[in-house]
């Protein structure tokens, strides 16, 4: 009989986490956090981009949907990244096998991770692995249908893991500034990431004080939903205070508060010079933002890295969006719901009911009121004297007045002159001296005067015909500034030759004279 003496097998029983980049942004955090050096955890990458996937700083990838994408990616369609998972199932269950943590992380708005991260997520459902998702939502200008489909997936993602932390691309600027470049900035989003693992694998690695295990990491995170994770690190004065205070204050993540969290995950590392009271300050910190039914976890560890620094890292779970849990306080109407039971007094409100009767005639007295704003009428007829309006119109300057007849004063002082007596011969050469023994001589036809060219008829005014009419030899008036004739007895007047039958001028008198 032989005796074989075989060496047990040491079995390491120590937790496994794995992070599972998917996608081209998961795959980039990968990358980033394997940079960093972060150390108890395993990294697998999957994509549908063979390309892409040839980057990846990691030996364990997964080729997503060979036959349906042929490597070529998804183009933006979820649909095709969930198909492709689906494909590759079997390789994903592969790489999770005997897995306790896994996180994934995802880039939602595209095809890939919006499509395949939620088949990835159940499947490590479906073998009771603890589950954390962390995904990163599209930038505002990236536009409103990437919005959507981020937005869907992250619904989606929800449905499957336990614990979902979302950071907004869009937050980055709350911490970017001009100097910033663009790889710098995913870098801080995938420093989110970073730091939530870190805080777990540092409670599994690092010699505690006030030790934690994954089953109190299990108990703080399975099945809560929306969660915070944030580290802050800090030296100097007050270095705990301000770690714990960073850790809080974290402007990536959503819009949450440690008011809704219900349950708190707090590890404080440090060096060995981190003192009991420093420890108290940074708990007592953190425990003033948190509620009271929370259930809080605090573990301290040592770590010779962190001499001079203080080290505070904070996973919060079961965040509500605002107004989630305050939705509770509606529970007072609850118990007005259960007063029911008092329908009889409830009865004594159709008493009630003649009360609308009172208002009836409260109506009434209203309506007698109502003339009451007549009197007030008066005060809108004050408006009549805008009725002085129409006087701009005033038709009175366009009356048209009577236009009186203009007369020319030629015309004028000749029409009002009586007629003039026949005039003489002599008279004609004698006018401007006195003649008193001369006898004028008499012609059959009237003489001619010269001002009769300015009584034709003519004006400056226009044209007024005369007629014609015979004068009478009348006495003549005198005028002024001519001298006086005086009148004398005249001889008859002798008989007239042939040669006197001509007619002189009196212009051609006037010349002789």
């Amino acid at each position: 009989m032989s005796l074989s003496l075989v060496r047990p097998t040491a079995t390491e029983l120590k937790p496994r986490i794995v992070v599972f980049g998917v996608g081209g942004a998961g795959g980039n955090a990968v990358n980033n956090m394997i940079d960093a050096g972060l150390e108890g955890v395993e990294f697998v990458v999957a994509n549908t981009d063979a390309q892409h996937l040839s980057f990846a700083k990691t030996d364990r990838r997964i080729q997503l949907g060979e036959t349906i994408t042929q490597g070529l990616g998804a183009g933006a369609h979820p649909e095709v990244g969930m198909n492709a998972a689906e494909e590759s199932a079997d390789e994903i269950h592969a790489h999770l096998e005997g897995a306790h943590m896994v996180f994934i992380t995802a880039g939602m708005g595209g095809g890939t991770g919006t499509g395949a991260a939620p088949i990835i997520a159940k499947c490590a459902r479906d073998r009771g692995i603890l589950t954390v998702g962390v995904v990163t939502k599209p930038f505002t200008f990236e536009g409103r249908h990437r919005m959507r489909l981020a937005d869907a997936g992250i619904a989606e993602l929800q449905r499957y893991v336990d614990t979902l932390i979302v950071i907004p691309n869009q937050n980055l600027f709350r911490v970017a500034n001009e100097r910033t470049t663009f790889a710098d900035a995913f870098g801080m989003a995938d420093q989110v990431l970073h730091s939530g693992v870190r805080s777990i694998t540092d409670l599994m690695i690092l010699p505690g004080l006030i030790n934690l295990d994954f089953a109190d990491v299990r108990a703080v995170m399975s099945e809560m939903g929306k969660a915070m994770m944030g580290t802050g690190e800090a030296s100097g004065d007050d270095r705990a205070l301000l770690a714990a205070q960073n850790a809080i204050a974290n402007p990536l993540l959503d819009e949450t508060s440690l008011k809704g969290a219900k349950a708190v995950l707090v590890n404080i590392t440090g060096g060995l010079d981190m003192t009991l009271l420093e420890v108290d300050e940074a708990a007592n910190a953190i425990s003033a933002e948190v509620d009271g039914d929370a259930n809080i976890i605090f573990g301290a560890a040592f770590d010779p890295a962190l001499d001079g620094k203080i080290r505070v890292s904070v996973v919060a779970t079961g965040m509500d969006e605002v107004g989630g849990v305050r939705a509770e306080p509606v529970s007072p109407p609850q118990s007005t719901y259960q007063d029911p039971r008092r329908a009889a007094p409830t009865a004594a409100a159709p008493t009630r009911a003649p009360e609308p009767a009172r208002r009836e005639p409260i109506r009434a007295e209203a309506a007698y009121r109502a003339p009451e704003p007549a009197p007030v009428v008066p005060t809108f007829q004050a408006p009549p004297p805008v009725a002085r309006a129409p006087e701009p119109v005033i038709h009175v300057a366009e009356e048209p007045r009577a236009l009186e007849p203009i007369i020319d004063p030629w015309v004028e002082e000749f029409e009002a002159a009586p007629a003039r007596p026949a005039a003489t011969a002599q008279d004609q050469g004698d006018l401007y001296m006195d003649s008193g023994a001369q006898a004028p001589r008499e012609y059959d036809e009237p003489a001619y005067d010269d001002r009769d060219h300015r009584r034709s008829g003519w004006s400056l005014f226009g044209k007024k015909p005369r007629a014609q009419t015979a004068y009478a030899p009348v006495q003549q008036n005198p005028q002024r500034g001519q001298p006086q004739m005086r009148a004398t007895a005249q001889p008859a007047p002798e008989p007239l030759q042939a040669e006197d039958d001509l007619e002189i001028p009196s212009f051609l008198r006037r010349l002789a004279n």
